[in-house]
């Protein structure tokens, strides 16, 4: 029995992967100007397509400059949670051109559209 559900929880991550590097290959997301979006915290989600890789996020906004971003929900596999610490790096860099976390690609194409959704 413990095989069977070692076995069915790799075939599982498997094919989580396989959906993701396929589907978010076309993804570019880009920060809109900051100059337009007032003081505030925004929520913005995105689902990547047929997958369950899904993210809920609050980004806030002071005097035009990203000071955080808060994950509230994080669909994903155990190796996606990886993709948690590309925040970072978007506060950092004040953009969203930044790169995807190895091995966790599509979560951080999915944080990285949630982030853009936000501040549409």
């Amino acid at each position: 029995m413990k095989r069977f559900l070692v076995f069915s929880a790799l075939a599982i991550t498997v094919l989580i992967i396989i959906g993701c590097s396929t589907t978010y290959k076309n993804l570019q997301p880009s920060l809109p100007n900051l100059n337009n979006i007032q003081n505030g915290t925004y929520r913005g989600e995105y689902s990547l397509p047929k997958t369950p890789v899904s993210a809920v996020l609050d980004v806030t906004v002071q005097n035009h400059v990203l000071t955080a971003i808060k994950i509230i929900e994080h669909k994903c596999s155990p190796i996606g949670k990886k993709a948690e610490s590309i925040i970072d790096r978007v506060i950092e860099r004040q953009s969203l051109d930044v790169d995807a976390v190895s091995g966790a690609t599509g979560s951080s194409k999915t944080i990285l559209m949630a982030v853009e959704n936000a501040l549409q």
